[in-house]
């Protein structure tokens, strides 16, 4: 599959002509084993392509990463609806926007912590103090939710074992978004039903994995009384996303209290993610 790839590589076939016809034909022939070539990164303008398992991952390319919010939700233009260019105009404060291109191999904590020293002045600092810093600002985003912060917490462990070369774990992350509060919606038009995901791993080969905790907000009512419609809503959007090709993985309350055993289970967890999604 690499040497396909190589195949249609710039440095290799400079005619977009011969590209395109050639691209064609491989994917026809690959179809059979359950992959694609697929562009994941360009040079001069000229794609360059990978390896891609059929009906994984999300189709198209991730343009907008609005994360880490910790207040007002932020309220938001579009700046050129054509290209889907957006501006952040106020509350800006109050969320993350990463503006730099997202590469086809997933956004790691190298990536990020990079864009962070660029965005607070921190370039030539020690890669220690700007990981430091990026992470209070990550683990701000989670105010007061504790079962949140364990994950954060055994993800930051992985960072410090395997380095910064493994996928960024981004909290509080812009899915859907409505511009309105709920006091400006009429009672039978609900707003959308989950406009921010707990956390999300922006894999290779278009793989986003979404993660959820599952307090008792998630399926009961204010009383902490079964609520089944509750619990539905919740089960219809998660198949919603999976069939736009994320991934869903949730955690029950229980499985996040500062236990050790709790700690090994999702550490075990992201090794077994690690290696489902291992390319």
């Amino acid at each position: 599959m690499e040497f396909l790839a190589e195949m249609l590589h710039p440095a290799v076939r400079t005619d977009p002509d011969d590209v395109e016809r050639l691209h064609a034909l491989l994917n026809r022939i690959l179809a059979h084993d359950g992959y694609q070539l697929v562009q994941v990164d360009d040079i001069s303008g000229a794609p360059v392509f990978a390896a891609h398992r059929i009906g994984t991952g999300v189709p198209g390319t991730g343009k907008n990463l609005i994360f880490a919010a910790d207040g007002p939700k932020p309220e938001i233009v579009l700046r050129d609806a054509v290209n889907n260019d957006i501006r952040v105009v106020k509350n800006e404060q109050f969320c993350l926007v990463y503006d730099r291109p997202l590469p086809g191999r997933g956004l790691t904590w190298a990536d990020l912590t990079n864009w962070w020293a660029d965005r607070e002045g921190l370039t030539g600092a020690h890669p220690d103090e700007i990981a430091s810093s990026l992470y209070q600002r990550l683990n701000r985003s989670l105010g007061t939710n504790d079962a949140e912060r364990i994950i954060l917490r055994a993800y930051a462990d992985r960072y410090l074992r395997l380095g910064p070369d493994i996928p960024a774990l981004l909290p509080q992350v812009y899915l859907h978004y409505d511009p309105y509060t709920r006091a400006h919606h009429a009672p039978a038009a609900a707003p959308l039903a989950r406009q921010r995901m707990d956390f999300l791993l922006l894999l290779p080969q278009r793989i986003r994995i979404v993660i959820e905790c599952d307090g008792h907000q998630h399926y009961a009512d204010p009383t902490k009384q079964a609520d089944p419609r509750r619990y539905a809503d919740m089960m219809a959007e998660d198949r919603e996303l999976r069939l736009r090709g994320y991934e869903v993985y949730r955690f029950g309350g229980i499985e996040l209290t500062d236990t050790r055993t709790n700690r090994q289970q999702l550490a075990t967890f992201f090794d077994r993610l690690a290696e489902r999604y291992a390319t």
